[in-house]
């Protein structure tokens, strides 16, 4: 890798290339609001959470089978804000669309807020090519009901850029969540 990406880039392949849409050029933080912040940071961008939500439930008592999954283990909520069962999960998307450059690589982490009341987002990498809103996982560790809210920051994408670009992208084995939008269940 020859890198992790700055602000500088970031602000750059957004209103050039379309990396992400819709792009936050600076931090967004609306203290007196009370709002988690998003944007464009220092190393990265904190995406904002839509307000489409997939609540996991068990009332069918199905069995959790990545290569079976049972659409009815979900119930379909939209609105600005989200309450997780305890230890339970709910699936978001991205409010962003991202389209990732044939020579980066995209980790996700959760940020601190979330992390600090025992929330966890979870997101696979985002391989060189791959485009598309991003699906969110939030994991609710706590014996609590728990909250997340919608427009609001809830993760931070770090982008590294490779000393040479790979043979083969994610597009080029034509991935199976290439170009996905709204919220996409697992797949196989």
């Amino acid at each position: 890798m020859s890198g992790i990406k700055s602000d500088k880039w970031i602000r750059r392949m957004a209103e050039q290339h379309g990396l992400i849409e819709p792009f936050e050029p600076k931090q967004v933080r609306h203290h007196s609001e009370r709002v988690i912040s998003y944007g464009t940071s220092s190393y990265g961008y904190d995406v904002r959470c839509a307000n489409e939500f997939k609540i996991f439930t068990n009332i069918n008592s199905a069995v959790v089978d990545p290569k079976n999954f049972d659409e009815s283990s979900f119930v379909d909520v939209q609105r600005d804000e989200c309450i997780i069962p305890p230890n339970s999960f709910a699936l978001a998307r991205t409010l962003e669309y991202f389209r990732i450059p044939r020579n980066v690589l995209t980790i996700c982490l959760g940020k601190s807020t979330y992390a600090r009341c025992g929330i966890i987002v979870n997101v696979t990498p985002l391989e060189p090519e791959w485009e598309g809103h991003v699906t969110l996982e939030f994991s609710n560790t706590t014996p609590l009901p728990a909250k997340i809210y919608a427009n609001e920051g809830v993760a931070q994408m770090v982008f590294f850029e490779a000393a040479e670009v790979c043979e083969e992208s994610y597009k080029d084995r034509s991935g199976k969540y290439q170009g996905q939008r709204g919220v996409t269940l697992p797949t196989t």
